[in-house]
């Protein structure tokens, strides 16, 4: 076969792919590896990192991870503040797009196409526009504290108010300042205290700029996953008499597992990236750092306090963070019906059909048994 009609296509091949590959090594390979020199160096800023900065080994992560001072607090307080953003944005935009995606499948649904145009316009809007345009919504005399004085509540000064919202609650039963068990020092720097203060009033803003600008995309993720859905699955689920609900929780969810990963995992990674909306409320994470974000902190670090080795290591210890809880979702998400534990489960319910099938077999007999002993009396 080497010496056939074939012989050469793996060397063209090769020569087809050369163009690609070396644009992607040299505007994506090379410079990631450049950034991992850079978080082990001192480097700062002038010139090329390779013949200006010396090799400083994990001195960059100790500042950040161990070291006890601003940057340490720093950075404990953006990951406390991306946790919750996580937290709240990533279940509420995958269930708003799941909702969405059901209703704008519906046949009887008139002006369908209107609706996912709708749905779907704010994710090909700028960003920048769009968190300008919250910027106004939310301010003290906004529209949303408008709204919300129609009904009687005095809205907060959304992003000048850092306050917590579970301290908030807390502080409505009289809990205002930290319990003894909490006032002390907790990872990265910051109390136990401040771990669980919650989302701040500002935060939540961003929150709902967040929700309104991703749940369209994976409205489509999701519309595209239900269409494939045969139409006979659904006449099948209806037929052994499930309702509505019953077929979307035992039918249409299942079904839809391989796409809700892939939305969790896009939206898990773009929530730990979040930047030009932190950017744009004015920048350092006001008010009192509740919206500063390790994303934007590495940026700080680096252009504004030209500490270029630090700003590089905040980074790749935010590409671990992802890496660890993308794994640590897929492990969550993974498939049970394959390998040992299909093995195993496909055993343990033929061990079941089994032992049921004697049981009736064995009823069958003993109610056979006594027909024809009444009819012998």
């Amino acid at each position: 076969m080497s010496k056939g009609m074939r012989a050469g296509e793996a060397k063209y091949g090769y020569l087809f792919v050369a163009p690609a590959v070396i644009i992607i090594g040299v505007f994506l390979v090379a410079p990631i590896f450049l950034a991992l020199y850079v978080s082990f160096s001192n480097w700062n800023g002038l010139g090329s990192p390779l013949g200006n900065s010396e090799f400083i080994g994990t001195e960059n992560y100790a500042k950040v991870l161990v070291d006890d001072g601003l940057s340490k607090s720093d950075f404990g307080t953006s990951i406390r503040n991306n946790f919750y953003y996580v937290i709240f944005v990533v279940p509420a935009q995958t269930a708003l797009a799941l909702f969405l995606a059901v209703q704008v499948n519906r046949r009887v649904l008139r002006g369908r196409g209107f609706f996912r145009t709708a749905f779907y316009f704010p994710s090909v809007t700028s960003s920048i526009a769009i968190t300008t345009i919250f910027l106004f919504l939310f301010t003290a005399s906004g529209v949303v504290n408008s709204i919300l004085a129609f009904f009687g509540i005095n809205g907060p000064n959304w992003f000048k108010d850092p306050s917590g919202v579970i301290h908030n609650i807390l502080g409505v039963f009289g809990v205002n300042s930290a319990p003894a068990f909490l006032d002390v020092q907790g990872p990265l720097g910051i109390s136990w205290w401040q771990w669980v203060a919650g989302p701040s009033v500002a935060m939540c803003a961003l929150i709902a700029l967040a929700v309104f600008t991703t749940s369209g995309t994976f409205m489509l993720l999701f519309l595209a996953a239900l269409q494939n859905i045969g139409a006979e699955i659904d006449e099948a689920a209806l037929m052994d008499g499930s309702g509505p609900f019953r077929k979307f929780f035992s039918v249409t969810l299942p079904m839809l597992k391989p796409t809700l990963f892939t939305v969790l995992t896009l939206g898990l990674i773009g929530t730990w990236q979040v930047f030009d909306q932190v950017y744009l409320t004015g920048g350092n994470g006001a008010p009192a750092k509740t919206l500063l974000t390790p994303a934007f902190l590495a940026f700080s670090t680096s252009f504004n306090d030209l500490k270029w080795g630090q700003g590089a290591a905040i980074s790749f210890i935010l590409f671990a963070i992802i890496v660890a809880l993308t794994l640590l979702q897929r492990f969550i998400l993974r498939d049970r019906d394959v390998g040992k534990r299909a093995e195993t489960n496909a055993t343990k319910a033929a061990a079941e059909l089994h032992v049921g099938a004697a049981r009736a077999s064995a009823k069958n007999a003993s109610s056979n048994t006594d027909t024809r002993q009444a009819g012998i009396r």
